[in-house]
């Protein structure tokens, strides 16, 4: 794929933002596997080499990942998973958490109508897991290599341990506050108090014991046996909800994948109760038609037409976004040609839209509805994206005694009060508010991109609310300003929400750009780096992997 402009190179030669790490992309003929950690994208490719396809793959990085990436990887939360065959079929499975059947709409609202920190740290935070589940019914459904074999490279990193990497080793450290709140998070991942260097081996043999039980008992033991019983109890005993009736109760759900086409290229993502698939489109939706990417990636004015966007569509999540086995989600109408172009209308080409004057839109009635993320594709031809998550770095802080794994503090991502902010800045409305058995929304989005009906693109992110906008700006970044996948991955990135009013820009943004677009009505706050993108492209014969120097992110294939 040849490039019209070597930003990141520009960037890079002009001193103006080095990423954390700027490794080379990894090439193959056959499979790829990109991932937020070198020992999980090991043990995927591991698996691919011995025969199994890209779902066994993306099970075994994903139990991987619950031991080496504790802030993110996980059994104790929950995902996404998009897959698409080599036949062209398509699905996405929902093992999104669950709200415990005796949540209720107001129980993080304290006697003075504010809103207390119970959905964010603690056992009263958390939505019952789904993540392995998931995996299990993958593996039956689409997978072929043996359940057990699946979880081995996991067993044996949690029983033997792994070298502490720079990043991790810090990651710990600054979790400290949530952390030392629980005695088990305190004991295995702080060291009590002692932290891990980098270069130590974090041993966890409570958790290989609880990975050894699921291999050899499958998701029922986690659902129905020893783990079940013991993390009920463990509920009971410090004031949570989850009990052995909502475990058992957990069900994947199968869903069909959300399309679309932008500029000849078909779309295939997440639907609800992913907020994100319907964001990537909507926004190329309005984008499209604008010749917005005329001015080249990271003017003012293409940060502006896509910010505009952003906005209106963050407006319209507000309102109308949350699970649709709960709320009639109106998603063909939001995507709907004219009303996308009475939003692309409304834009001003050389003034921001105050969010405060922006209110969600109105769609036709038209019936149709701290995260990680990785990528694989088989020597087959079929593609895996999967993101999954505990929500905030760590989860909920709780290590469940004698099990040895994180649970997540997704409750969070209901709106626990209807119209004020959530963890992530985010204002959400009544179709999101809590009741039981729900799922919350979500911005996870696993995505593909296709190209004469031809696999092109996989890609997904972690980040809250600038997933949206980290998997977005990539697929622009390939589709309408012609990068390579690494400067793609790699460029510097910007987000808007709607609520608050402000964008948002990293590092790479250009001081000269940040100007322009302050004069032209933005707030706009320079901060770290937003995102992770894990990314696969596929042209010809040729397989290139990006994981995004943001991270300690690693793509190998053969």
């Amino acid at each position: 794929m040849g490039r019209t402009l070597p930003l990141v190179a520009l960037l890079f030669a002009l001193g103006s933002w080095k990423p954390a790490s700027a490794g080379q992309p990894a090439r193959a003929h056959h499979a790829m596997v990109v991932s937020r950690e070198v020992h999980a994208t090991e043990a995927g490719l591991a698996v691919l080499r011995s025969g199994g396809n890209a779902v066994d793959a993306a099970v075994a990085v994903g139990f991987a990942l619950a031991v080496t990436h504790p802030a993110a990887g996980n059994i104790g939360g929950g995902g996404f998973m998009l897959i698409r065959l080599a036949d062209g079929r398509t699905t996405f499975l929902d093992f999104r958490e669950r709200a415990p059947a005796t949540a209720s709409r107001d129980m993080y609202l304290g006697p003075d109508g504010a809103l207390t920190r119970e959905s964010v740290s603690g056992y009263r935070a958390v939505g019952v897991p789904g993540t392995v589940r998931g995996f299990e019914f993958a593996s039956t459904h689409y997978g072929r290599k043996p359940w057990a074999e699946l979880l081995a490279p996991a067993i044996e990193l949690a029983a033997k341990g792994f070298p502490v990497s720079g990043d991790l080793a810090d990651s710990l450290k600054n979790a400290r506050p949530k952390l030392e709140l629980f005695p088990d998070s305190r004991r295995i991942f702080l060291k009590q108090g002692a932290f891990y260097a980098p270069g130590e081996r974090l041993v966890q043999p409570e958790l290989a014991g609880t990975l050894g039980r699921i291999s050899s008992a499958g998701a029922r033991e986690f659902y129905e046996g020893e783990t079940a019983r013991r993390l009920a109890q463990a509920m009971a005993q410090h004031g949570g909800l989850i009990t052995l009736a909502d475990l058992r109760a957990y069900q994947v759900v199968e869903r069909q994948p959300l399309t679309g086409r932008y500029r000849g290229y078909d779309l295939v993502t997440a639907p609800p109760p992913s907020s994100g698939g319907v964001g990537i489109l909507e926004i190329l939706g309005i984008l499209e038609s604008t010749g917005y990417a005329k001015s080249g990636p990271g003017s003012a004015a293409s940060i502006h037409y896509t910010v505009e966007a952003m906005r209106r569509y963050f407006a319209d999540r507000s309102e109308y976004l949350a699970d649709p086995d709960f709320v009639r989600v109106p998603v063909a109408a939001l995507l709907n040609k004219p009303y996308l172009a009475g939003l692309r209308k409304s834009i001003d080409p050389e003034r921001a839209t105050p969010s405060a004057r922006l209110r969600p839109g109105a769609p036709p009635r038209v019936e149709s509805s701290e995260t990680t993320h990785y990528s694989i594709v088989d020597a087959e031809g079929n593609a895996v994206a999967v993101t999954y998550t505990i929500n905030a770095g760590y989860g909920s802080g709780v290590t469940v005694p004698g099990l040895g794994f994180l649970l997540n503090n997704e409750m969070d991502d209901f709106a626990a009060k209807p119209g004020a902010p959530n963890l992530f800045g985010l204002v959400q409305g009544e179709a999101n508010a809590i009741q039981p058995r729900k799922r919350p929304l979500s911005c996870m989005t696993p995505t593909m991109v296709l190209r004469g009906g031809r696999l092109y693109l996989v890609l997904g992110s972690p980040g809250g609310p600038r997933i949206i906008s980290s998997v977005l700006e990539v697929i622009q970044n390939v589709l309408d300003f012609g990068m390579s996948l690494e400067d793609a991955v790699a460029s510097p990135r910007f987000h808007h929400q709607w609520l608050p009013d402000t964008l948002y820009v990293e590092p790479g943004v250009s001081p000269r750009t940040a100007a322009r677009l302050a004069a032209r009505g933005h707030r706009v706050e320079r901060i770290g780096s937003m995102g992770e993108v894990a990314a696969i492209l596929i042209d010809g014969g040729s397989l290139q992997g990006a994981a995004d120097p943001r991270s300690e992110g690693h793509a190998a294939g053969y």
